[in-house]
């Protein structure tokens, strides 16, 4: 019988996966990368603003939700091209459902944006 390993390695090494899917999402997916550039450049924005910290938790939890939603979205995406990788209407609409959640938190996201430094810049 194997030995069981502790909860601390267990966390450890589910960690490390998640940090490697971070990366790989980071290297390989555009829409990812175009996020991260805009939650750097937000965030550049927040310190020259000089933002509150009830801004900076909206901004945080702003970029948060859009970096999982495009994860979540990528993830969906490949399970469905790997279940049938030729063109059929349902993984069409399931993608399309899985994009439009993204496009939806990215509404939500340039709505805090606005709210935060439209006030700032004018």
């Amino acid at each position: 019988m194997a030995k069981k390993e502790s909860l601390l390695a267990n966390r450890i090494k589910s960690v490390g996966y998640a940090y490697k899917g971070a990366i790989l999402l980071l290297k390989t997916e555009a829409s990812i990368k175009i996020q991260f550039v805009i939650a750097l450049c937000v965030t550049v924005a927040g310190f020259y603003f000089n933002i509150s910290s009830t801004e900076w938790m909206a901004q945080t939890l702003a970029i948060g939700i859009i970096m999982t939603a495009e994860g979540l979205n990528t993830a969906v995406e490949a399970i469905a091209d790997f279940i049938h990788p030729e063109h059929h209407t349902k993984i069409g609409f399931i993608k399309d459902i899985s994009a439009g959640a993204v496009f939806i938190a990215a509404i939500a996201a340039t709505i805090v944006g606005f709210i935060i430094y439209i006030p700032k810049v004018f």
